[in-house]
């Protein structure tokens, strides 16, 4: 079993929390909040996304590159982390 599959719920939680955050951002854009307020719930949301980003990416390196079952597979799994990062990092 999938390490996202056996997590579900625990990746769920955060996935829900970070919609609240985005709903919460909404809403502060379509009221009057004051930027700094808008500017904090972004940084909430980005702040979440990392954490979920951070933990999916804790259990894929656990099961598919450090228990890898062979060196190809663990080299293409790290290849595949790397060029994620490299597409989160912009």
């Amino acid at each position: 079993m999938s390490h996202v599959h056996r997590d579900r719920k625990k990746l769920l939680t955060r996935v829900r929390r970070i919609g609240g955050q985005v709903a919460a951002l909404e809403r502060a854009l379509q009221g009057e909040a004051d930027c700094s307020d808008v500017l904090v719930q972004i940084a909430a949301a980005k702040g979440a996304m990392q954490a979920l980003m951070i933990e999916v990416l804790k259990g894929h390196l656990n099961e598919h590159v450090v228990a890898g079952k062979t060196e190809a597979v663990r080299a293409r799994e790290a290849e595949a982390i790397m060029q994620l990062l490299g597409r989160y990092a912009r």
